[in-house]
């Protein structure tokens, strides 16, 4: 199978899945490798920064969204759900600035992340 992602997707989800492999003691360790075979196909050498950068964002919004996913939001005040709410599109913000640098960077394919009217905004 020859799925092709745009470059900007295929590193994000893979920034995201490294997180998830921490995260998780090795459990999507198949996804991770999916993802890491597709990115030792590019030339990524001027873009490794960005990717540690994305990375550390996406660790950033993991564990503002831990207590959320594990069924605890009822334990957590709905001020701080607001603002976490907040800073979680600031992340997204910087994420999706990251993601379109790493296009023009690469020159590799057309695709810009784009957020018009939304949240991330």
């Amino acid at each position: 199978m020859n799925v092709m992602f745009p470059v900007i997707e295929l590193i994000d989800r893979y920034t995201i899945a490294k997180v998830k492999f921490h995260q998780t003691n090795g459990a999507n360790r198949a996804e991770l490798e999916y993802y890491q075979q597709q990115i030792d196909a590019i030339s990524i050498q001027l873009i490794n920064a960005d990717i540690d950068e994305l990375q550390r964002i996406h660790e950033m919004i993991w564990s503002l969204e831990s207590d959320l996913k594990s069924g605890k939001e009822n334990q957590v005040p709905l001020e701080e759900i607001g603002r976490r709410a907040i800073t979680i599109r600031d992340w997204n913000n910087k994420r999706i600035a990251i993601k379109n640098r790493i296009a023009e960077t690469l020159g590799k394919d057309p695709v810009r992340e784009i957020k018009k009217e939304h949240l991330s905004e």
